[in-house]
Order: C-alpha cells, then sequence, then structure tokens
C-alpha cells in the first residue's frame, strides 16, 4: 500500500513528462498525423470505452534522441485526440538507456493503474536495447520507474535485439506474459515469453515462436489476442519482405498454425498490432512517407496511422475489411460524372463496360478531400488488366494506378503509366482470386496521400500517392473486357 501511494504521489507531478503537450482536438481523419511529426510504430489499448492508441511519433527535428510515446484517442476511428509526448526520451544523459524510445504496450492492473512497458534505446550503450516499464493513472501523465528495468538473458545472445514487449493478462495461467522480438543462438528471429505475477519481477520462459518464414528475420512488434475461440500470434518480418503475418491456434502456448494465406497487406502497411473492444478485433500499423514527399522516391520509416478491422471465417482464418465506424459515417454521396471517356466503353448511370479493344479508359473529376469509392468489378474472360488510375494526364492515362491482375492473381500498385504496366513491375503486391465471370467489391478510402485498397473480403494493400490529391482520376481497362457496376463516391 506504501508503494502504491508512492507511486500516485508521483503520478500527480508527473505532467512535466508530457514535453510538448501538443494537442490537435476534433481532428478528423481516417488515417492520422499530426501535420508536423509522423507515426511509427503503434500500440493500441482499449480503456473500455475508446482506443487509445499509443505510438512512436517521429519528429525528423534532427535531435539526439528520438520517438517519444505520443497518444492518439478515439472512439470511432474518424475522430481523434492527440497527446504529444506522454512519455518522452531523457535528454538528461546520453548514456541514458532510454536515449530512444522504441515499441512496447500498455496493460492495466486488477487495481486499475496502467503500467507501460517499452524498449529503451541507446546505440551508445551495451546492450543498445532494454526493457523499461512507466505507470499511469489516466494513461497520459507517466512515471518512469528506472529500477524495473531488465535486459536479455539467455538462449538470447544478441544484445542489440531485445525489444517490443507485448504486455497481457493471461486468465488462462492466471499471470501476465510479455513477449519479447530477440534472436536465437541460431542467430534467427525469435519471439521470447517471460511471465510475471506482479508486473515487475518476470521470469524468462525460453522461446515462444521461432522464424518459421525460411529467413533469419527478426519478428518484430508481436501480439497475441484471442478473438472468439482462437488466439492470434501476429508479427512484422523485419527483412526481406517487411510484411505483416499472423499465426492461428486453440491455446495460447500453441501449437501456431500457418495459414494458406497469412498476411493481410503488403509491405505499405507495417508494425501493426492486433487490438479489440467488447466486439470487434482490429490490426493498427502505419504506412510510410516516400523521401522528399515524391512518388518515385524510396520509403522512409514512419509515415501515417492506418487500421484495418479483421474479420473471423468460420475456420478461424482472418481477413481485413475499412473500419465500419469509419466507413458507416462516410455516407455523404457525390455524383460521379465523366470528363471524358473512350468510344468503346458503354455507360448506363454508375455501370461501364470495357469492350477489350485495347486500352480504354473513363477520366473522372480531381479528387478532393476525404473520400470512400466504392464499386463492382466482374471479369468476363481472365485476359489483360484492369483498375484504378490516379493523377491522369492529358493522354488521359494515369501515373499512379491500383491494377487488378486475372492472369497473375493479384491486384497491385504500379508507380508508373498506364500504358506502361505491361512492361513494369508493380511496387506492392497482395494475392487475390480473381475468376472470370465471378464479381469483387472492393472499397477503397482516401485520405490525402493515402489510399488503402480492401478487396472482396480479401485483402487490403495501403499504398502512398503523392500526386492523387487535386487531379482527375479514373478506371480503365487493357486488353480486358470487363464490367464496373455501382460505382460510387461517398465523404463525411
Amino acid at each position: 500500500m506504501k508503494l502504491k501511494k508512492q507511486i500516485l504521489a508521483a503520478l500527480l507531478a508527473a505532467s512535466t513528462l508530457c514535453l510538448g503537450g501538443s494537442q490537435v482536438l476534433a481532428h478528423q481523419a481516417l488515417f492520422p498525423n499530426t501535420g508536423y511529426s509522423w507515426v511509427g510504430d503503434t500500440m493500441p489499448f482499449y480503456d473500455g470505452q475508446q482506443f487509445r492508441i499509443f505510438y512512436l511519433e517521429d519528429m525528423r527535428d534532427g535531435d539526439t534522441g528520438f520517438h517519444p510515446w505520443s497518444l492518439w484517442t478515439t472512439k470511432d476511428f474518424t475522430d481523434f485526440h492527440h497527446d504529444s509526448w506522454v512519455i518522452p526520451y531523457d535528454t538528461t544523459n546520453e548514456f541514458a538507456k532510454d536515449s530512444a524510445l522504441g515499441t512496447g504496450s500498455v496493460v492495466r492492473d486488477k487495481d486499475g493503474l496502467y503500467h507501460a512497458f517499452y524498449t529503451g534505446f541507446n546505440w551508445r550503450t551495451m546492450p543498445k536495447e532494454n526493457i523499461m516499464h512507466a505507470v499511469s493513472t489516466d494513461l497520459v501523465s507517466w512515471q518512469k520507474l528506472p529500477e524495473d528495468t531488465f535486459r536479455g538473458s539467455k538462449p538470447y545472445i544478441y544484445d542489440d535485439t531485445f525489444r517490443d514487449p507485448n504486455v497481457f493478462y493471461n486468465a488462462d495461467y492466471d499471470e501476465y506474459w510479455m513477449l519479447i522480438t530477440t534472436r536465437s543462438k541460431k542467430a534467427r528471429g525469435v519471439i521470447a515469453r517471460y511471465t510475471s505475477k506482479d508486473l515487475k519481477h518476470w521470469e524468462n520462459k525460453g522461446i515462444f515462436f521461432e522464424n518459421d518464414m525460411g529467413s533469419d528475420a527478426n519478428m518484430e512488434c508481436p501480439t497475441l489476442v484471442k478473438y472468439g475461440d482462437y488466439w492470434y500470434l501476429t508479427f512484422s518480418d523485419q527483412w526481406p519482405s517487411r510484411v505483416v503475418h499472423y499465426r492461428v491456434a486453440k491455446d495460447s502456448q500453441g501449437p501456431f498454425e500457418k495459414p494458406a494465406q497469412d498476411a493481410f497487406d503488403a509491405s505499405g502497411f507495417y508494425a501493426a498490432k492486433l487490438a479489440k473492444d467488447d466486439n470487434d478485433l482490429y490490426l493498427v500499423g502505419w504506412t510510410p512517407t516516400k523521401w522528399d514527399g515524391q512518388d518515385k522516391k524510396p520509403t522512409d520509416w514512419a509515415g501515417n496511422m492506418v487500421t484495418h478491422q479483421l474479420k473471423q471465417r468460420a475456420d478461424g482464418t482472418l481477413y481485413p475489411v475499412p473500419v465500419q465506424k469509419a466507413a458507416a459515417r462516410m455516407n455523404k454521396e457525390e455524383a460521379l460524372k465523366p470528363v471524358t471517356q473512350s468510344s468503346d466503353v458503354t455507360v448506363n448511370g454508375q455501370d461501364y463496360r470495357f469492350g477489350a479493344n485495347g486500352y480504354e479508359s473513363v477520366v473522372l473529376p480531381r479528387i478532393k478531400g476525404i473520400r470512400k469509392i466504392t464499386g463492382r468489378f466482374t471479369p468476363v474472360n481472365p485476359q489483360g488488366k484492369f483498375g484504378l488510375m490516379f493523377n491522369v494526364g492529358p493522354n488521359k492515362t494515369g501515373a499512379l494506378n491500383l491494377v487488378f491482375d486475372p492472369g497473375k492473381q493479384q491486384v497491385a500498385f504500379y508507380n508508373t503509366d498506364t500504358a506502361k504496366i505491361n512492361k513494369a513491375k508493380p511496387e506492392l503486391s497482395v494475392p487475390v482470386s480473381l475468376q472470370a465471370g465471378q464479381s469483387y467489391d472492393f472499397t477503397l478510402l482516401i485520405d490525402g496521400t493515402v489510399a488503402v485498397l480492401y478487396v472482396n473480403d480479401q485483402m487490403a494493400l495501403s499504398t502512398r500517392m503523392y500526386g492523387l490529391p487535386e487531379h482527375q482520376w479514373g478506371i480503365f481497362s487493357s486488353d480486358s473486357e470487363v464490367m464496373l457496376t455501382n460505382l460510387r463516391s461517398s465523404t463525411f
């Protein structure tokens, strides 16, 4: 009891920890960032009423330290409140264990006290990474507990890879579990498991899960969540594909099985973690920016927060859909009137038919603001390609394209002119079953330069397109006989 009172007293004085204190109120977005910084690894926590999405705030300001924990709060993934620097990095000592902060998680104990476990990082010291602890009564003001810091132990031999603690109470075993990204003696990525009764003293229980992807990659930002009758383990492979994967089990200790399709998105969506409320399951990650804000440049670390809602099939496998609360709010429909169209395209209201006569297109007005675009593609035969194009120029082709490709059974993002997609490699792609004579519903969510495509309860494809806003867009076919029906555009 004395210790509890000391913690509470310290928290009352902890407001000084919230450096910056910048807040964004009534910030409406689908894929938020502050406008002056970027969203890195997310750490979603449901407090019983709303989601508190902690994240590594990428300031890109050249400071010697980096990545404070900041906070988005939302009930519906459209209206957000922001608190900056709720847990700051240490600026007082160049050898501090938390000169930079890394990913972690938040858990509530039986007395109502909140605990944050996070990675402390300092490139000047060895080990470079440690697991650190802070507590809070309100999820905004936090008191660090440096005495609870610990480093990796055997059999984990890589002192610079011991991070991303995911802590939760496992009711099946009446103890707290902590999953940690680390490496084994075999020099391959593993997820370690530690357990605790009091959230202060942790016991190493050994390797929980080994890399099963045929590489030696680290498995970053793990989460383990029970939803329905199944336990779901997620992680992001640090190389080579940088994709969020998942595994399924009936028991929290496994064995975990790899689904036939074990990813939700491509590498435009990274470091995502699972979270659930009373009814629904979500996956919260980020879509990267690109160097100098240019489409042709490489990607950066961090960008905009992107959230998928996950649905469960009868066999326990999962698939991504738009966050339903957010999509439902976008019910203000706006008419789509073609600017131009090819002569071989048949138009009937919001329905379009392409006749497989080479390249055919319909150009539509420029995209403004936040948008939800929906429709249904039905390929008549398996030949050719079709899809959506953006940043349309005078030649009626787009510089950026989302391409449905029945021949390769995929949907892909091409960062090249529509006329060149048959000879180019896509920047991103996801496997999607595309069969002639079958219909495929899609939803495209657009917020600024981020566009996320959801395809027929199969996959999502998250992209960054700097040339998308305030430019014309359109639909196209390249040697494909295809129908697009019920094309709609709506906003808030």
